[in-house]
């Protein structure tokens, strides 16, 4: 199965809502007018593309329509389409990489978003390019975390650096990055804890291992990918701006795109925090990740059929 074959299947619920609903409101000859697009805004709330970015579309659509460059209710759409491509095309989707190996990548997000499995994936993507990789299993508060981890290692093929559950972990992230720097690896992917006991501890914590890292690597880490469950239409939004503010996203890798996924967060989060998605999970299996084509999920969230 293609990426847009992918994304359109894991995306049916939201088009549904929206594909479907602006099928049945943007029909041919219809006027385009001021009800039409309260019309419209109600769609895009309703799909979780959140206020945010429901009123910068609105404005670009008004804006297009007042100068005479959309003329006709059946070009909203299209149009539309366009904005969304280009919205999340901003930043590009390039993994980053180091000037001198390793290049240091923290994982982020909340327990049961599918950070785990999603870091098991990105290893695999890693070494089908050829680098090699070293895994720090970072979220020492849950002894299933590194369990998990470790089972994604041996899947692999590749080192992880753990330590006993309750362990610092930014010494486990030290160390992992000490590893990656003394085998040569080019990446070392650092897992870290989804949920301390509070929200303030688990920001606190973030902080602490990016600091920590960065004594290790000067200008690490290169990457810091917040993980998101799709599923979770606007509390993803929410989530994004919290891991945002405490350890600078720089990626989002977007998880359980299935048939119950609220699509059009993944715009508002692009938005609200300002960097580009970078990877999706496109199913359950190892190989089910790719790298994230804006195209392709625009043409996907838009397509009624």
């Amino acid at each position: 199965m293609g990426l847009f074959d992918a994304l359109k299947r894991g995306l049916s619920k939201t088009r549904d809502v929206f594909a479907g609903g602006l099928k049945k409101i943007l029909f041919l000859g219809r006027r385009l007018d001021e009800d039409l697009l309260r019309e419209i805004e109600d769609l895009l709330l309703r799909s979780d593309v959140g206020p945010k970015t429901t009123a910068a579309l609105l404005d670009e659509v008004r804006a297009s329509w007042k100068d005479g460059s959309v003329q006709k209710s059946e070009e909203i759409a299209p149009f539309l389409e366009r904005r969304v491509a280009e919205r999340l095309a901003a930043g590009g989707n390039e993994i980053a990489r180091a000037q001198t190996p390793p290049t240091v990548i923290l994982v982020c997000g909340v327990n049961g978003s599918g950070k785990t499995t999603s870091i098991g994936k990105l290893t695999k993507f890693l070494k089908s390019q050829g680098h090699t990789v070293v895994l720090g299993a970072a979220d020492t508060f849950r002894a299933a975390a590194v369990e998990q981890l470790t089972i994604w290692s041996q899947r692999n093929g590749v080192e992880i650096v753990k330590q006993p559950q309750g362990s610092d972990p930014a010494a486990v992230a030290f160390d992992a990055v000490a590893a990656a720097k003394a085998r040569k690896a080019d990446y070392v992917v650092i897992d870290t804890a989804g949920r301390l006991h509070t929200q303030q501890n688990l920001m606190q914590e973030l902080e602490k291992i990016r600091r920590v890292v960065k004594k290790a690597v000067p200008d690490a880490p290169h990457e810091t990918l917040l993980v998101i469950d799709a599923t979770n239409g606007q509390n993803a939004i929410r989530q994004a701006e919290q891991f945002h503010k405490a350890v600078g996203v720089t990626g989002i890798f977007v998880t359980k795109l299935d048939g119950t996924a609220k699509g059009g967060a993944l715009i508002a989060v692009r938005d609200v925090i300002g960097v580009p998605v970078k990877f999706v999970g496109t199913g359950e299996q190892i190989d089910d990740i790719a790298v994230f084509d804006p195209k392709a999920f625009a043409a996907a969230l838009f397509s009624a059929d």
